[in-house]
């Protein structure tokens, strides 16, 4: 039987999320289906939103192949959209894939509290950290010429990281603002953001600038817009991190499953 499902397309900073409030769950095969840009709406992931917890809501991100991940510009998203549908006003607090979560909205950006990071590994070549999920990280040269996919690849489907999978970042610091491009696991692809990478940048580029700051706020230029991290150095701990960036309503339809 046929189901027909009430969406919401929302981009933060070309990061771009299919969002449903509806409550039936839906398959890997949907998920992918609908996420495919030929055949479905197009989408870098998927967002499953309900009112059914303690919190003002519950969030579940998937990517376009139908893994699960927690998702930084997926749940600025998600906040927009819970404000345009009433359930929140200025500040909120939710479920997502890693826990719990709180936001703030200000000037139409989406100020989102990410989890702690205490754990850094330094390599000869780049930096590992997870954000919410799994980054590799390192700096490069020229970084609009540099072919990312195969550079990329070298790295995610490596021996190490071939089974569980690893987001892939490359940065190049000019004038004050850190650029970024990203390979995300699960869409297999460059996508024009990545909130959870932009995140680990910051951090990364914190230490790789040797920062005495006990508070930073990184600027990082990505292909679909400005995102910034701000954060507090805490002995060997990164807290009170916040991802900030806007979230936009792009349309809104449905879809016959």
């Amino acid at each position: 039987m046929s189901k027909t499902l009430t969406f919401y397309k929302y981009q933060g900073t070309g990061n771009d999320f299919i969002i449903t409030t509806d409550t039936a769950e839906l398959s890997t095969e949907q998920i992918t289906t609908l996420c495919d840009r030929k055949f479905g709406i197009g989408a870098d992931g998927l967002i499953l939103m309900k009112q059914e917890s303690t919190l003002d809501f519950d969030m579940m991100y998937y990517n376009a192949d139908g893994s699960e991940s927690f998702c930084g510009n997926g749940s600025r998203c998600a906040v927009m959209l819970a404000h345009k549908l009433g359930w929140i006003k200025e500040s909120c607090e939710f479920n997502s894939n890693d826990g719990a979560h709180s936001a703030l909205l200000e000037d139409n950006e989406v100020q989102l509290k990410m989890h702690d990071v205490d754990m850094i590994l330094v390599e000869d070549d780049g930096y590992m950290l997870n954000t919410g999920s799994p980054h590799y990280v390192a700096y490069t040269e020229e970084i609009e010429l540099l072919d990312i996919v195969p550079a990329a690849h070298a790295v995610r489907y490596s021996d190490r990281f071939k089974e569980t999978g690893i987001n892939v970042n490359f940065l190049e610091s000019k004038n004050g603002i850190l650029h970024i491009r990203t390979y995300e696991r699960g869409v297999e692809d460059e996508t024009l953001s990545c909130g959870t990478g932009a995140t680990a940048a910051a951090i990364v580029n914190y230490l790789e600038t040797e920062s005495s700051h006990k508070r930073f706020s990184q600027k990082l230029k990505t292909k679909g817009g400005t995102l910034t991290v701000t954060f507090e150095k805490k002995s060997t701990t990164f807290e009170n991190i916040y991802l900030c960036g806007p979230a936009t309503l792009v349309f809104e339809g449905k879809i016959e499953l």
